[in-house]
């Protein structure tokens, strides 16, 4: 369920009235096909030390050496740059994702394979990137550790500092996660190993015609 007291998602509003898209000479079934393999945004959400991050690493590992064409986008190296500018607030955090999912939807049009860990603690943020792209598009992995799990890993110290207060809105503690509705893909990182997620993540991949070159253009 929705948390009634989270912020509402803030409709982008064009500033600039004088724009107009541009088209482009090779298409989005184009690129796909150059690199046979069907584009994807991999949306690995969950709770802080789920370990999102830890999966999509090796996942992108597996499948560069498959020859696959993919990128990682991760919640931390994202905040050095594009959202440095932004906070935990949860305004903040709404702003975070849709700006990630532009992205991850540019990077999908490319043609690529687009992995991206985020702890993503709102359920209608999800959503809004679902609606960014085409059908079949977004695949919803939770990475769903229990909060007891991730509070024992702690390899950051992050959960004892917001046990002692001392980190504001943080998720799990202070602020709700959301677990998916209806993800594409559920692990239990409390039980199984890397080498066992990332294989039922490939088999997935594999299953559905992500990996294998498929008939794009129906």
């Amino acid at each position: 369920m929705t948390d009634p007291n989270a912020a509402p998602i803030p409709k982008a509003t064009p500033k600039a009235t004088q724009v107009v898209w541009h088209p482009h000479n090779v298409s989005h079934l184009q690129r796909a096909e150059q690199k046979q393999q069907k584009p994807c945004v991999l949306w690995f959400t969950g709770l802080s030390a789920a370990g999102k991050s830890t999966l999509a690493n090796a996942l992108e590992a597996c499948l560069f050496a498959h020859g696959y064409h993919s990128y990682l986008l991760d919640g931390d190296n994202v905040r050095h740059g594009l959202n440095k500018d932004l906070g935990f607030s949860d305004q903040d955090r709404i702003e975070n994702i849709r700006r990630i999912g532009e992205v991850a939807k540019l990077f999908a049009d490319a043609g690529l394979i687009v992995l991206t860990a985020f702890i993503s603690p709102f359920q209608a943020d999800r959503d809004m990137v679902r609606a960014l792209l085409r059908d079949d598009e977004f695949v919803e992995i939770h990475v769903a550790a229990t909060l007891s799990v991730c509070e024992q890993r702690d390899p950051k110290g992050m959960y004892k500092k917001a046990r002692e207060g001392k980190i504001p809105s943080f998720t799990g503690i202070s602020s709700p996660y959301e677990s998916p509705e209806n993800p594409e893909i559920k692990l239990d990182t409390g039980v199984l190993s890397v080498e066992a997620c990332v294989e039922t993540i490939f088999s997935y991949l594999t299953k559905n015609g992500y990996l294998a070159k498929p008939n794009l253009a129906t």
